[in-house]
């Protein structure tokens, strides 16, 4: 008797989870969720949140592209990129560059480098970066 009072416990708890994840996914937003899906993608690649990130230190950051542009200057052209990963978001800043292959708006990227603070965002220049699938 006690093993069957265990077993329709843990299908209890079982069921009122799944409801209860149910209910979450049915009345939180899209942008909520994504959020949330980012943030645990990025948590599994062992990647520091950008909210986490501090200026001075080096960080692995992993996330999605939300922007990505090009600033023409007879200087010194630049790519910037942001990176967010459901916590929060990093600009990445290419010195001396125009476009790169894959760099674009909705790709997934891991990220690499010291960040910076320039006008008060989390900033990396010229990451080492690699491109993920998704």
């Amino acid at each position: 008797m006690t093993s069957s009072l265990s077993t329709d416990s843990r299908h209890n708890a079982k069921s009122r989870s799944f409801i209860a994840k149910l209910l979450r996914r049915i009345t939180s937003d899209d942008d909520e969720l994504d959020a949330e899906v980012l943030a645990l993608n990025s948590a599994r690649q062992g990647a520091c949140s950008c909210s986490r990130a501090e200026p001075g230190e080096r960080v692995l950051a992993a996330g999605r592209l939300r922007s990505v542009i090009y600033t023409p200057s007879e200087n010194a052209p630049a790519l910037t990129a942001e990176l967010y990963d459901g916590s929060g978001a990093l600009q990445l800043v290419w010195l001396g560059r125009r476009r790169i292959p894959g760099i674009e708006p909705g790709r997934s990227v891991k990220v690499q480098g010291r960040v910076a603070l320039r006008d008060g965002e989390r900033t990396i220049y010229n990451p080492w970066y690699e491109l993920q699938r998704g």
